[in-house]
């Protein structure tokens, strides 16, 4: 999945060892291993009932003109829905894991929050959408840590008609690629920006535009919420039952084109309940 995210932002040059080649080469592979997920599910569906999941709802949907959906564009649904819900988010968490390591007073604030809201609930009661909306810190931190480490740190544009911008004319038809950094490295909009520093999005937060890890405005990622609330979830589960610290101390993210731990990320959790416990890796 890494190879075919890195060449979303590649350039178009197919030969042997560029990541192009890479991305297209990995992208038949898994899109041919779910095309079988895909045919054998729809055996299942049609012996007997199946789980009622995305795939289900996928194979039972048609096209605008009734005809049912193709095997073939199923896979390249749920290929493009792994890349989107499954790297950013666990890249995301891989990030802030490592900056909750790396500054404990940080780690000590969301750990107050999600205890309390912790302790609202009832033993073996689940979380609702009134507790998710109560982790207004722990939002701030993955905020933060979103603009220092964006999952996704641009994408392409294609422009539609001829326009100039500051002095460059900017032709109908010219891919465009737009960064993230460009603002959110900014010092106008983020005041002494390679610092650290949750508080920045309390209260009216950033200008607008100015913060873009999802993009923005008609064309905004559509799966901002689920990540959101997905994050969270894991989080507040994580912190309530752990401290952690790094196995590798100086171990870092570093682009390759995305974000990703150098060492893999291997922590030592350290149980709340056990106060002299060893740790577990």
């Amino acid at each position: 999945m890494q190879h075919i995210a890195a060449g979303f932002i590649s350039l178009p040059i197919n030969l042997p060892g560029t990541a192009f080649n890479r991305a297209i080469r990995s992208a038949k592979q898994v899109k041919k291993e779910i095309e079988e997920i895909v045919r054998q599910r729809r055996i299942d569906l049609d012996q007997h009932a199946a789980d009622q999941d995305l795939l289900s709802k996928l194979l039972m949907g048609t096209y605008s003109d009734g005809q049912q959906i193709k095997d073939t564009d199923i896979a390249n649904e749920l290929n493009a829905l792994f890349i989107a819900a499954y790297d950013n988010v666990f890249i995301t968490l891989c990030s802030i894991i490592m900056y909750l390591s790396e500054y404990p007073q940080v780690y000590d604030a969301v750990l107050k929050e999600q205890m309390e809201i912790a302790d609202s609930k009832a033993q073996g009661e689940l979380l609702y959408l009134e507790d998710i909306q109560k982790m207004k810190y722990l939002w701030s931190v993955a905020c933060e840590v979103l603009r220092l480490e964006p999952p996704n740190p641009g994408t392409f544009r294609e422009a539609i008609s001829d326009f100039v911008y500051e002095g460059y004319l900017i032709p109908k038809g010219m891919k465009l690629y737009w960064s993230v950094f460009s603002t959110h490295k900014n010092p106008d909009y983020f005041p002494d920006p390679e610092k650290f520093d949750p508080s920045r999005f309390e209260g009216g937060g950033p200008a607008p535009y100015s913060y873009v890890p999802f993009g923005g405005g008609p064309r905004m990622c559509p799966g901002r919420e689920y990540a959101r609330l997905t994050m969270l979830v894991f989080l507040h589960n994580l912190v309530t039952r752990f401290k952690w610290d790094k196995v590798f101390p100086d171990e870092k993210m570093v682009m390759t084109p995305f974000p990703l731990p150098t060492k893999g990320l291997p922590v030592r959790l350290y149980p709340h309940h056990h106060h002299h416990c060893e740790p577990d890796e």
